[in-house]
């Protein structure tokens, strides 16, 4: 078992940086159902290149490289506690070579172990089967679409769905309404793990399970295959769009497994991944250590070329350059769906910056200035320097009791992130002069080619690389305004749309 630890780290990496072919099966196929032209088919385009660019260069696909998760059968006698040093040994080296991000964060103090080892990170599961051989499972899954997870429990009621009762038609409409919450702030378009039964801790357990399987397999179950045939078609019909920018495609999977239950309880539990669904597998010689062969790649990849030219065929005109700083004339001029590009300064800002700003002074002049709520991957150079790895915009949402006050404190006239923000910022916007410009989500490596420069950094030691405030000069920066200064929100608008939609499900009655 000497290359056990080498072994582990070849698959941190390959998971980190290459999507499986299934996955990206699903993705291509989304390319071609969504609308040309459309804001969600451009979110394609960017994704697709991302893809490309990540497992060319083998860096991170999205920067948040999530809670490292592992599922190992072993064979009879195999000394787990040595596996999951070297596990933990593999995990921290992936991390100092900026392949994983620094998240394992206590609870209590906010301090980041900076290599991600802690208490409870990663996740190991461990089971005996009666082959010789061990099989090593891992995903990694972000924090964005962790946190858009949700758990029902039957009977229950929904708005425009209805009574959802203890029946295969009460499951139909929380999977439903679970893609409906979702919206973009989940990175759509997503894949879904199902749950049914158990209970509250081993129903959610069992829907992450099924992100395991392969994207494009038949449910053994007909009854289970046949809704996940219908929650493909009909989930699809919400108008969500990749992104949440409205569009034709809004989920690229659904699995679903049952458990037996306790007949007082009725749980429906959904773990919601991203479109980075970043699950790999191994199997791994019970003498050596050695990889034998990959789960997950056994067809060939899709071919990504043809998103690289695309997106150099797409025109420039109709794009509005911003230099920064920016001006509250230049704001006042953009509208909902302006696709604009940065040039400038740009500084990173996450939970942690934004409460301290409410009652500090920032560390720079931030007049006119773009705040970009992102948690890059990092690595420090020999000479000193600081080079950006990954680069992806995290979840805005986190950021909406701060937002519009901390954009009338220090005179900030661009935010980016992903997934819109709330009506406490939206009428922010529109006070000081201000703009919501949403990237997109998971496109870290192609936001980490717009970085020319790392400038300087901030509160590094007290927060952490994710949540600390990086200085970055950035050129060609792209992203889609969402929200505007004059009190429009493409979020709302397909919020509001898409409630609608839901609502046409409810007399449906699928058995």
């Amino acid at each position: 078992m000497k290359a056990f630890k080498e072994s582990i780290l070849k698959l941190i990496i390959e998971t980190s940086t290459n999507l499986p072919p299934d996955v990206r099966r699903a993705i291509a196929k989304a390319r071609v159902d969504e609308e040309v032209g459309t804001r969600s088919s451009l979110a394609l385009s960017t994704i697709a290149e991302n893809i490309y660019m990540a497992e060319t260069e083998q860096q991170p696909i999205c920067q948040d490289t999530g809670m490292p998760t592992f599922e190992i059968h072993t064979p009879v006698g195999a000394n787990q506690i040595v596996m999951k040093q070297a596990i933990h040994e593999a995990i921290a080296e992936a991390t100092k070579l900026g392949k994983l991000r620094p998240n394992s964060v206590d609870s209590l103090n906010g301090k980041n172990s900076g290599n991600n080892l802690g208490p409870g990170t990663p996740v190991i599961h461990f089971e005996q089967w009666e082959k010789d051989e061990i099989e090593v499972k891992l995903i990694l899954k972000g924090g964005g679409c962790e946190n858009k997870n949700i758990q029902y429990s039957l009977p229950t009621e929904f708005e425009g769905l209805g009574k959802a009762g203890r029946d295969l038609d009460g499951i139909r409409k929380c999977i439903l309404h679970a893609v409906f919450q979702a919206q973009g702030q989940g990175c759509s378009a997503g894949f879904i793990g199902v749950g049914i039964g158990g209970d509250r801790t081993t129903g959610y357990q069992l829907a992450k399970e099924q992100l395991f399987r392969k994207a494009d397999d038949v449910n053994p179950i007909p009854e289970l295959a046949d809704l996940e045939a219908y929650i493909m078609e009909h989930a699809n019909e919400l108008g969500i769009g990749t992104m949440g920018f409205g569009g034709k495609v809004s989920l690229l999977g659904c699995k679903i497994g049952v458990m037996n239950r306790l007949p007082a309880s009725f749980f429906v539990s959904v773990a919601y991944n991203c479109w980075a669904f970043r699950r790999l597998g191994a199997i791994i010689d019970a003498d050596t250590g050695e990889i034998k062969n990959w789960l997950y790649k056994e067809d060939a990849a899709v071919e990504q070329q043809s998103a690289i030219e695309e997106a150099v065929k797409q025109s420039d005109e109709g794009r509005v350059v911003l230099q920064a700083p920016i001006t509250e004339e230049q704001i006042r001029s953009l509208r909902v769906g302006d696709v604009v590009v940065i040039n400038g300064t740009m500084h990173t800002g996450r939970d942690a910056l934004h409460k301290y700003l409410m009652d500090h002074d920032a560390p720079v002049d931030l007049q006119g200035g773009v705040i970009y709520h992102c948690g890059p991957v990092m690595l420090k150079k020999e000479d000193g320097n600081w080079e950006v790895k990954a680069a992806g915009p995290t979840t805005s949402s986190r950021e909406e009791p701060y937002q519009a006050d901390i954009i009338k404190k220090f005179g900030i006239r661009a935010v980016i992130g992903k997934g819109g923000m709330g009506p406490k910022t939206l009428k922010g916007l529109a006070e000081s002069g201000a703009v919501y410009l949403n990237a997109i989500g998971g496109a870290a490596q192609y936001y980490a080619k717009c970085v020319k420069n790392v400038d300087d950094v901030d509160f590094l030691e007290e927060f952490g690389v994710p949540e600390a405030m990086w200085h970055l000069q950035v050129e060609g920066f792209v992203a889609i305004v969402t929200m505007d200064s004059h009190g429009n929100s493409l979020h709302a608008d397909v919020l509001d749309d898409s409630g609608k939609k839901l609502s046409d499900f409810a007399g449906t009655v699928f058995k």
